[in-house]
């Protein structure tokens, strides 16, 4: 048994998921709130590579109201719906056939009977690019955390003081320290890389769930008719 908005609940989410990825790719370039260290370019690489502006943000609206557009009582990919597969595998309509009693007619439909429609080739090809972008966000927030923030140290020079610790640097907190501007750079940019970093990773599945469900939708529904094809 399906849920009957499926589709369309995975549409909100991905929705609300967006808002969110712009919003913590924003902060990223205000570290503790001020905006001069964008301004001198002092911000690490990969803040530039807008993960969470394109990635899993604004390529994430595409798959979104794609989802969100699909018809409420329609549940591709769930058999046992009353309207299973009508939207994702769509077939002509049945011609006018006499009934002769004790003759069975045969196919209703003599023609081989439409695997897909567009709605179910735009669900998938939608959440194609979904996974496309939000897989670029979980990409680039994972190389983030890895390598660290650029940040002054105690010598005086701006580098990425942790770029070869191998990540290792997240597990030993005490040697957040070694930044010293801006001012708790480390935090800041391990808690907004990390919420991206899960934020992409929701969008993925989510968009990895809606192929299956459409590819589901279609071959259901082409079972179900041709199940109606030869019931006589």
């Amino acid at each position: 048994m399906c849920p009957r908005r499926c589709a369309r609940c995975a549409g909100h989410s991905l929705l609300w998921l967006a808002v969110l990825c712009l919003v913590a790719n924003v902060l990223l370039y205000f570290p503790n709130g001020e905006t001069r260290y964008a301004a001198q370019g002092h911000l690490s690489r990969f803040v530039w590579f807008f993960s969470g502006l394109a990635g899993g943000g604004a390529l994430m609206f595409l798959p979104a109201f794609v989802f969100i557009g699909l018809e409420e009582d329609d549940c591709c990919g769930c058999c046992g719906h009353e309207n299973c597969g009508k939207r994702c595998a769509v077939g002509p309509p049945a011609p006018v056939v006499e009934m002769v009693p004790g003759r069975c007619p045969g196919p209703l439909w003599p023609h081989f009977h439409s695997f897909s429609s567009p709605q179910m080739l735009s669900s998938v090809l939608a959440a194609l690019i979904g996974i496309a972008g939000s897989g670029y966000c979980v990409i680039v927030a994972a190389l983030g955390l890895a390598e660290g923030p650029l940040c002054l140290n105690s010598l005086g020079q701006w580098n990425y003081t942790f770029a070869n610790t191998d990540g290792q640097y997240l597990l030993d907190t005490s040697t957040w320290s070694q930044c010293v501007e801006p001012k708790h750079v480390v935090e800041w940019n391990v808690s907004l890389f990390s919420i991206l970093l899960a934020l992409g990773g929701i969008e993925f599945i989510l968009c990895l769930i809606q192929i299956i469900n459409g590819m589901i939708g279609g071959i259901c529904g082409y079972c179900c008719s041709r199940r109606q094809r030869y019931d006589c």
